[in-house]
């Protein structure tokens, strides 16, 4: 199977070496870099080439990378039926940039862009519906994020008083507890419920 990869990203390499700023092979999967302004052109090029044929689209997804000067990768998974192959194509995207919707070339990007965009806030441009799809109408951020809080801001919850669904701010109903990690029979300096009728 490499073999077929690596002979792939040398023939990609050759016709549309202007789209692709670099192919890696690892782990036997091709990936290969590109820019916001050429993953159209590559996706479509992938689609409809006789050698290439990717055309089920499987996946787009979202990663965070909140040091970095362009936060975000956009990760698009393509498979070949009639090569038998998979592929990945990465872009590297800043907050608040966008890039295009892939919906032009495979309608079923819709619901992965839509997806991306609610749960890391990535833009894509030409997007028939972009909104959200995961979260409640009035969440505010976006929850995969590194930066999101872990409790979130609000909570939602029905409330069978007022017949209705009503938003409170997070509260944590349990208080943090400090564990020692260590085996309670052997060194534990408090006493576990239970354990003070052993010493009667």
């Amino acid at each position: 199977m490499s073999e077929a990869l690596n002979e792939l990203a040398s023939y990609l390499a050759e016709r549309r070496g202007d789209d692709i700023v670099s192919s890696e092979l690892r782990f036997g999967e091709l990936t290969l870099v590109t820019t916001p302004e050429s993953v159209i052109s590559l996706l479509t090029f992938l689609r409809d080439d006789a050698q290439c044929q990717f055309v089920n689209f499987t996946d787009i997804c979202g990663v965070d990378w909140p040091s970095r000067v362009r936060r975000f990768d956009v990760v698009y998974h393509l498979l070949s039926p009639r090569q038998n192959m998979r592929i990945r194509i990465k872009l590297e995207l800043g907050e608040g940039e966008t890039v295009a919707s892939a919906t032009s070339v495979f309608p079923g990007a819709d619901w992965f862009e839509r997806e991306a965009y609610d749960m890391y806030g990535i833009l894509f441009t030409g997007h028939p519906d972009l909104r959200r799809i995961l979260t409640d109408y009035g969440f505010d951020g976006h929850p995969l994020r590194k930066d999101f809080p872990t409790t979130g801001f609000v909570e939602v919850r029905y409330d069978d008083e007022v017949k209705r669904v009503v938003y409170e701010p997070v509260q944590l109903k349990q208080e943090f507890r400090n564990f020692d990690f260590l085996s309670p029979w052997e060194s534990a300096d408090y006493v576990l419920p239970g354990d003070e009728k052993a010493s009667e």
